[in-house]
């Protein structure tokens, strides 16, 4: 199993599409490991997108993320960084494709609702950002033996 953040930014919580993103995980077949809703700090922010420090959309970018709440989520499952990665769609909301959350619900290049976890190693540095080892719950809800074939990853 692999786990990755995802962050539902500000712009998706103030437009109320919370539960329908995190819907669309679920019935996926992906599980919550752990969830929070929090304010970003400038500081967590500036860690969160250190590898954009210096390009030219960096300033605008830690101010939109922490402009008002955000819900932070490690989403697991077989494949999860890819599946995750697949279901937000293209950055820009007029390029991703529809049936994506971005092609679904976005047409700016600003906000974009949603970011995952690009790589393993991403992952593993921003999940720490935001939970500790124990806030990580395992479970296998009944569903999943429906989900994914035993030994299928």
């Amino acid at each position: 199993m692999e786990t990755t953040l995802v962050i539902l930014k500000p712009d998706g919580v103030q437009r109320g599409l919370i539960g329908e993103m995190i819907s669309r995980f679920e019935q996926k077949g992906l599980t919550i490991a752990g969830m929070k809703m929090v304010n970003l700090s400038r500081e967590l922010a500036e860690r969160q997108y250190a590898p954009h420090k210096g390009k030219p959309f960096y300033p605008g970018l830690i101010d939109y993320i922490t402009s008002g709440p955000v819900v932070v989520m490690a989403v697991r499952g077989a494949r999860a960084i890819e599946i995750t990665r697949k279901m937000m769609g293209k950055t820009f909301g007029f390029d991703a494709e529809p049936g994506s959350i971005r092609g679904d619900f976005s047409s700016s290049t600003t906000y974009n609702l949603i970011h995952g976890s690009d790589s393993p190693e991403a992952a593993a540095l921003e999940l720490a950002l935001y939970f500790k080892p124990d806030e990580l719950l395992d479970y296998v809800p009944c569903q999943y033996k429906w989900v994914f074939k035993p030994g299928e990853s």
